[in-house]
């Protein structure tokens, strides 16, 4: 009876192997909902079965896709879900033909530690303005905070232990005296026994991306900061600060939890420190 339903089921969605194979290989769950996401919309475009695919089929969609503008990002992320799913699960060989697209070099948006001055000034609420405090203050991404638990804080030592972030790797990176201050405060007025730093609606579970990105919106808004920023700025502007106050540049790349230095490099492009340093031949 199990099999049989199994078995149905498999016929039924073909992305059932596809999801299951993902979740062995332990892909975080936004790459798993990514890629079952452009398999449906690639198999819903071609309108064949995953035997049927064709080379030319996959390059069509990957046109489709050029056509509405999509970033260069999106590009390659489409066509490693599609290579993952045809390559891997089906062991099919015809794909490995189709290059990635040109990643496209766009600076980080970073704040001035004046508009996150403000920032934190016109946010009233405790709970909020630590948030962003410690974003800015210890570099953690989004996915990191959510999940960040009293028990990962060492507020004797000032360190924060961040628990299977990127790459499933876990880092220990620093925490600001400021943000130690307002943690003590906000953990006494909490009677809870909720596990996370953040809890969610009701103390159930911890806060949503979507709730923090609100957040940051809204502080910004509220600071008149005109730039395009997101809860990722906060995290470019603890990098980009540092290094400007001369931290040591593998320093940052062990904070951020960077595999490659080339990647903690992109704030020497955006630290504006020593380009004010630099005289203009007009002056």
């Amino acid at each position: 009876m199990n099999t049989q339903s199994r078995t149905t089921r498999i016929e039924r969605d073909p992305m059932y192997n596809l999801e299951r194979e993902l979740k062995i290989r332990g892909f975080s769950r936004k790459t798993i909902k990514a890629y079952l996401y452009y398999n449906r919309k690639f198999l819903n475009f071609a309108r064949k079965s995953p035997k049927e695919i064709a080379n030319e089929d996959i390059k069509r969609y990957l046109e489709y896709l050029a056509n509405k503008k999509v970033s260069n990002a999106t590009l390659s992320l489409a066509i490693n879900a599609l290579k993952f799913y045809y390559t891997q699960v089906l062991k099919r060989k015809f794909f490995f033909d189709i290059k990635h697209p040109k990643k496209e070099k766009r600076l980080p948006v970073v704040l001035t530690k004046d508009e996150i001055k403000r920032m934190l000034e016109v946010t009233a609420n405790l709970k909020h303005k630590l948030l962003m405090e410690i974003m800015y203050a210890s570099g953690l991404r989004v996915s990191e905070i959510i999940k960040l638990k009293i028990k990962d804080i060492d507020l004797e030592e000032g360190i924060i232990r961040v628990n299977l972030g990127k790459g499933k790797k876990d880092r220990q990176t620093i925490l600001s005296k400021r943000a130690i201050e307002d943690l003590k405060i906000y953990f006494q007025k909490r009677n809870d026994e909720n596990p996370y730093v953040f809890p969610g609606a009701q103390n159930k579970g911890h806060l949503s991306t979507r709730s923090i990105q609100k957040i940051v919106l809204q502080a910004a808004k509220l600071a008149d900061i005109k730039k395009d920023i997101s809860c990722h700025s906060l995290r470019h502007s603890f990098a980009t600060h540092l290094l400007e106050k001369g931290v040591d540049i593998r320093y940052i790349q062990k904070l951020l939890g960077h595999k490659r230095l080339e990647t903690t490099q992109i704030y020497t492009k955006v630290s504006t420190q020593k380009l004010k340093e630099i005289g203009s031949p007009l002056d």
